[in-house]
């Protein structure tokens, strides 16, 4: 106690607090209360706003506070007017936050305001609003007598602009409404220069005499190890700037520095940066207890919010070795406890194929905590004329019988990728299914087998692995879960398989589609020898689930087919562990994705012990709540310990250790 007394003193002031009220004390609108959809007339607590038929809406899925948000859509001179309630006799100000819902061209954003019969323009946001994240505040004037306000736009079809958080008010001195502590769920990396481990957020009403915080106290106390950190800093993500230097690891930190708050919200982010020792078991924690703004010091409503930061590794960013973007990853490990880890390398841009992609591996032989650096094992050449020859969407498998590594991608030469490939058996034709193998445990590899001959029959457009991991059944068949596009007359239409071979990979044999329009799978073997195939499906929503009893010649629907695990269309990852692989003593299935049914966001881990028939929410795992690109891959580490490499939120390729305990308690 005496210790956090001596802290009080570093403020130097009083202990009263500012007062702290609702929202209610703002003249505000975040379009809580609106129906979802298309409006012509939707009256709030700012005014009654209108607009012509298809140019606005209001909508739930990209809102900065709370749940909706106002889209004025996308197309030419779309507009949304606002008529103002009754004013006073000074003038009023608007703000709002706004985000940029396209990066194509054009991009015209306008407010204007209608006073003595005419309209005047009052902001030109054409080269201020942010694409994305409502990192944008506007603030205008509203003079005397303005009665409506018109905010205009003219961009792509499918594009516009997302509003939220409007407020019409008289200018007044600064008030604090709110003051609170978060902690996202995202995890602290290994090889960042720094990760968010708390958000300190401020909500204040009012424009004049502007409230300055001067200081924050950040505690650490449920940190697993301060000597996994290098260094912790306080970040003002309005101005995107360091609000105080960054300091060295104590259980009690106090940040000096001088910031002006805005109307509205402002947000401090408390960040960590791991030592290259970081242990990937340990967790990191934050909490502010108390916060001097101006002459006065305050405590936020929750000083240490719930949640921890798990430590992981970015184990590829973004221009490392040279390359703009990593993606597509596959995680499995071999007999000798070395994990391999493979993805496409996309040299020249982050989109698909065709481009110039290859085949990267990264191996570790202590579980993750280290890796050796990138090497490339699938490249099929440099020639702009092919494009690059690109290969990638690679899927590792392991052969457990004998420790042989495989690794199966599609070869675009040229345009011969999902859009480009079509009928035929050569690379001028269509895309090719190319497999490499290590024998000697990921040190070296194989040069590619072209196996397009063995598995494609010549009518149809494409066949090629899905992304991920294979497996090893108990009898020693290697299967890799797979996907084609069927013939031009069957409209291209895909389905999820698997090719397998009896033979230890000497000739393959391709299954039957499970299921039509389904894309990227995941194979297991559950306990009375059947294949299970998890399946993308296009229709959304959530997974498709088959099964086969005779090596995908014939499928039958799953109990939890469609109905038990929700998706935006995407990958995933779902591996099988029997009971005596696991400290649990139980049988069960591991599945990962991004767990939501828009966007690719909320990467979470599930358990099953019932082989799929339920996920029960006790044994899920929130992993990275933020925006991603959404793949995983899963593969057992020891019996304690799970392996996730992931597309996530803080780096291209993220890598965790997951402790088994931690998904099933009991």
């Amino acid at each position: 106690m005496a210790a956090r007394t001596s802290l009080i003193g570093w403020l130097q002031i009083g202990l009263a607090a500012v007062g702290i009220c609702g929202y209610a004390c703002a003249a505000s609108t975040g379009f809580e209360e609106a129906a979802v959809g298309p409006f012509t007339k939707l009256a709030t607590s700012v005014g009654t706003w209108s607009a012509e038929e298809g140019h606005a809406q209001i909508d739930s899925a990209h809102a900065d506070l709370g749940s909706r948000c106002l889209h004025l859509r996308g197309g030419k001179d779309r507009r949304v007017e606002l008529q103002l309630k009754p004013e006073g006799k000074k003038p009023r100000k608007l703000s709002f936050r706004a985000e940029r819902w396209t990066g194509r061209s054009p991009f015209v954003f306008r407010v204007s305001g209608h006073l003595n019969g005419k309209w005047h323009e009052l902001y030109s946001g054409d080269k201020t609003i942010k694409l994305g994240g409502f990192h944008t505040k506007v603030a205008v004037e509203v003079p005397v007598g303005m009665d409506r306000l018109r905010l205009s736009g003219n961009t792509p079809e499918g594009g516009g602009v997302l509003i939220d958080d409007v407020r019409v008010q008289e200018p007044k001195p600064m008030e604090l409404l709110e003051l609170t502590t978060m902690q996202v769920v995202t995890p602290v990396l290994v090889r960042n220069d720094g990760d968010p481990v708390l958000q300190v957020k401020f909500v204040a009403e009012g424009s004049e005499q502007p409230l300055r915080v001067r200081a924050l106290r950040v505690r650490l106390d449920g940190t697993t190890d301060l000597r996994d950190i290098e260094s912790v800093s306080v970040k003002y993500s309005e101005a995107e700037r360091m609000f105080a230097a960054p300091q060295r690891p104590a259980t009690a930190m106090v940040f000096r520095g001088d910031q002006t708050l805005v109307e509205g919200e402002s947000t401090f982010i408390v960040q960590v940066k791991l030592k290259s020792s970081a242990n990937l078991d340990h967790v990191v924690d934050a909490s502010c207890d108390a916060v001097a703004v101006g002459t006065r010091q305050v405590t936020p409503e929750v000083t240490s919010p719930e949640g921890t930061k798990r430590i992981g590794v970015a184990l590829r960013k973004a221009g490392d070795d040279k390359c703009v973007r990593y993606r597509i990853p596959g995680l499995d490990i071999t007999p000798k406890g070395t994990l391999i880890a493979v993805y496409d390398a996309r040299w020249r841009s982050g989109g698909d194929l065709p481009g110039d992609i290859d085949v990267g591996m990264s191996r570790s032989t202590d579980g993750g905590q280290t890796w050796a650096p990138m090497k490339i094992i699938m490249d099929m050449g440099n020639d702009p004329a092919w494009r690059y020859d690109g290969i990638g969407d690679p899927c590792v498998m392991v052969d457990r019988s004998n420790g042989t590594i495989w690794v199966g991608a599609t070869w675009s030469h040229g345009n011969r990728s999902w859009r480009g490939s079509g009928p035929g058996m050569t690379p001028e034709e269509t895309g090719q299914f190319m497999l490499v193998k290590s024998e000697d445990d990921g040190r070296t590899w194989s040069k590619p087998i072209n196996i397009t001959e063995q598995i494609k029959t010549p009518d149809w457009c494409f066949v090629l692995p899905s992304p991920g991991r294979g497996m090893t059944m108990h009898d020693g068949t290697l299967v890799m879960p797979s996907q084609y596009q069927d013939t031009l007359a069957n409209r291209r239409m895909p389905h999820s398989t698997i090719i397998y071979s009896h033979d230890r990979g000497e000739t393959w044999t391709i299954g039957n589609g499970a299921r039509p329009n389904t894309t990227e799978c995941r194979i297991v073997e559950l306990g009375d020898g059947s294949l299970m195939l998890n399946m993308r499906d296009n229709r959304g929503g959530s997974r498709a689930v088959m099964t086969t009893t005779d090596m995908g010649n014939t499928w039958q629907d799953h109990s939890s087919s469609r109905n038990a695990l929700p998706e935006p269309v995407c990958n995933a990852g779902l591996i099988r562990v029997e009971g005596k692989y696991n400290v649990t003593g139980k049988d069960m299935l591991i599945f990962c994705n991004p767990a939501t049914t828009r966007g690719r966001h909320h990467m979470t881990l599930k358990v099953s012990l019932d082989e799929g028939v339920i996920w029960p929410e006790e044994h899920h795992l929130l992993l990275d709540a933020g925006s991603l690109a959404g793949y995983p891959s899963l593969a057992m580490i020891d019996q304690e310990t799970l392996g996730v490499l992931y597309e996530g939120s803080r780096a291209n390729l993220t890598f965790q250790r997951v402790k088994i305990r931690d998904l099933v308690k009991d």
